[in-house]
């Protein structure tokens, strides 16, 4: 298939430091890295795939290949300057009249948009395509209600995010989600389950793989729990290192935030060293900054146990990347966790905000490396079997040939 990608915001070029929180800085780092997999594994399975992302600095060139089969265009919407993503709406009516002009005698054969600001522009483009419209998916990343009730005042999203989500999953032929919990938020918005498929987050199972040297056992010192995450709240890093009082025979190195030589001025890491200091951890606690993302599978295969603690998710990269490497997981049981996650088989899952529940689930699975072992074993396996790239690109493709085929009957 020829497939148009579009992702207005976060290039697949900004991939290669890895996810946001390790490798680059910014929220839009995993939905890079997710488009630039994606893309990549549409290549090598014989498709051609243009990724259009907005330019954001002058010397940008127009074309540039990312993969085989894969190129990125840069679309002049707006200056040619970093904006940030919130306040890009107002160009996005510019970024459509673009690929109305790049389609209009030789459109592809499905478009992908990711993030909602994407969809706008994609089904604005679409609609007008050349003799037919041209089918569209829609993956949003992120849903403006879950941000609001999860952030509150901090969302800096447009006051009319949520009413235009609803429009472009209504308009949309088939809407990718990435999780069954984000199925139920997007029937609550208004936009029809039967538009909905699910199709979940990759994998790098070659990058993320058990084995090596790097894993610590009992015996050589306190217990590694490790946690991989940016260092704002909702992330529920204070959560771990409240549940860390009540684990005395551990550690807790969390990966994430900004880069080692900026921690001391950064005012998420003084909150974490304050919760530190009051709750008798402050020795037990090291926060690294943030690590490349070649860094991260010899992390987590030292860890005895993986931590991922956020309020929310809508898919959750740590604990899919851990179980890959064959670290158990405890992970709060939120959004796209509670399909990645077996608990009991592959982890624990535990209530969102509850230090001490946290701990309980932690003490346990320190104190009984069998079980550790086993839920190693079978994590690695589910990732390997669901979550790699060649299956979920597969099935992804499946949705742009319903899709195709939907818009085909209705022409």
């Amino acid at each position: 298939m020829r497939i148009a990608m579009v992702s207005e915001h976060a290039s697949p070029l900004a991939a290669g430091g890895g996810p946001a929180g390790r490798g680059r800085p910014g929220a839009e780092g995993a939905q890079s890295v997710f488009v630039a997999e994606l893309a990549a594994e549409l290549g090598r399975q014989g498709h051609y795939v243009t990724v259009y992302t907005r330019r954001d600095a002058p010397a940008r060139p127009e074309r540039v290949r990312l993969a085989p089969g894969v190129t990125v265009e840069h679309v002049p919407a707006g200056p040619a300057e970093r904006i940030a993503k919130d306040a890009l709406l107002p160009w996005m009516h510019d970024f459509g009249r673009h690929l109305e002009r790049r389609w209009a005698a030789d459109p592809p054969d499905v478009v992908h948009a990711h993030h909602w600001m994407s969809g706008l522009a994609a089904i604005q483009a679409a609609q007008a395509a050349g003799s037919r419209r041209v089918p569209v998916v829609q993956s949003y990343h992120a849903l403006g209600t879950v941000m609001r009730r999860h952030r509150g005042a901090a969302d800096t999203s447009p006051a009319s995010r949520v009413r235009l989500e609803r429009a472009i999953g209504r308009a949309a032929d088939r809407v990718i989600a990435t999780c069954s919990d984000e199925v139920s938020e997007l029937a609550a918005i208004g936009v029809p389950p039967r538009r909905v498929r699910v199709v979940p987050c990759g994998v790098d199972v070659g990058l993320f793989t058990p084995g090596g040297d790097e894993r610590r056992e009992p015996g050589g010192g306190r217990h590694r729990l490790v946690m991989l995450s940016r260092l704002v709240e909702r992330k529920g890093v204070d959560t771990a290192v409240r549940a860390l009082a009540h684990v005395p025979d551990a550690e807790l190195v969390v990966a994430g935030g900004p880069s080692p030589t900026r921690l001391d001025g950064d005012p998420g890491v003084h909150r974490l060293r304050r919760i530190a200091r009051d709750a008798g951890v402050a020795g037990r606690v090291r926060l690294l900054g943030r690590v490349g993302h070649t860094e991260v599978p010899p992390l987590l295969r030292s860890a005895s146990l993986v931590v991922a603690l956020p309020w929310y998710e809508p898919f959750g990269m740590v604990p899919l990347e851990a179980m890959a490497c064959g670290a158990p997981v405890v992970a709060s049981a939120v959004g796209g966790h509670l399909d990645t996650v077996v608990d009991g088989v592959t982890g624990v899952l535990v209530p969102p905000r509850e230090p001490e529940a946290a701990a309980v689930a932690i003490r346990a699975l320190l104190t009984d490396p069998a079980r550790r072992a086993r839920m190693g074993l079978a994590g690695a396996e589910r990732a390997r079997v669901h979550y790699a790239w060649s299956r979920v690109a597969a099935d992804t493709v499946a949705v742009y040939r319903d899709a195709a085929a939907l818009n085909d009957v209705a022409a």
